[in-house]
């Protein structure tokens, strides 16, 4: 039970992290108007959203590798 609930948190903690640094930080918002447009707003953001990404691909190797609990019989 309890990979299960870290697993989850971090894959929900990734997905977060994706949706903050794309479409809070990184999209500009506004028709395309220029070469300015195409650049993100923070400059940093796209290494947020790649942290996002790293974060959700762990949580399968978090639970693989973490111990299952012992069930009682």
């Amino acid at each position: 039970m309890r990979r299960r609930i870290v697993t989850v948190s971090m894959v929900v903690t990734g997905f977060a992290l994706q949706a903050v640094a794309y479409l809070g930080l990184g999209a500009p918002f506004g028709a395309p108007s220029g070469s300015r447009i195409s650049n993100p707003r923070v400059p940093f953001s796209p290494l947020l959203f790649i942290t996002g990404v790293m974060l959700v691909f762990l949580a399968a190797v978090v639970y693989e590798l973490m111990p299952d609990r012992e069930r009682r019989q």
